[in-house]
């Protein structure tokens, strides 16, 4: 079975840490986590705190208990609604969540279960989880991997400023292959 902890390693290394980038539409970030989306995480406090100390924001890498709400986050909306430790490949395990961390968890369960032929629901469930442990391991990578850069193509066709974020999102989703 695949390991959270693993994954969200790999996961955190993509997202980077604190960004505030104007042409986000999530806005304020740390580690992903968008404060527009995610407003009543626990973890801004701590982040608001430290915006007034000295080595903001490489310190917030030092605050273990932001560091646990960290996790916690993803682990409880994503690696959880996924069903990680269900899912007995940790590649795949891991492609799927870090889709998901990027995209939501509905929207990365429907393109996996388009992946493996299931029913495009948007829940991982006994039967997806059973097709995703079944699958052709490469064939599942490499057809999830183009649903995914069909999507990133899809968001810029629609709003351009986020253009500049495709051959990042590109990047990432080939590093999961």
């Amino acid at each position: 079975m695949a390991d959270f902890q693993t994954a969200i390693k790999a996961t955190l290394k993509a997202e980077g840490g604190y960004v505030n980038d104007p042409d986000d539409p999530g806005g304020e970030t740390y580690k992903g986590i968008a404060r527009h989306k995610n407003a009543k995480w626990p973890g801004w406090v701590n982040i608001d705190l430290l915006k007034n100390k000295k080595g903001f924001p490489e310190n917030l890498e030092d605050d273990a208990d932001l560091q646990a709400k960290v996790y916690a986050l993803y682990e409880a909306n994503y690696w959880d609604k996924i069903r990680g430790d269900e899912i007995e490949d940790q590649d795949i395990a891991e492609s799927v969540f870090d889709f998901a961390v990027n995209s939501g968890p509905r929207t990365s369960a429907k393109l996996a279960q388009i992946a493996t032929g299931a029913t495009a629901d948007g829940v991982i469930g006994a039967k997806t989880l059973e097709k995703i442990n079944t699958d052709d391991k490469r064939a599942f990578l490499a057809t999830f991997a183009l649903a995914k850069i069909g999507r990133y193509v899809s968001i810029c066709e629609k709003r351009k400023e986020s253009r500049k974020y495709f051959f990042g999102w590109v990047r990432r989703t080939l590093e999961g292959i």
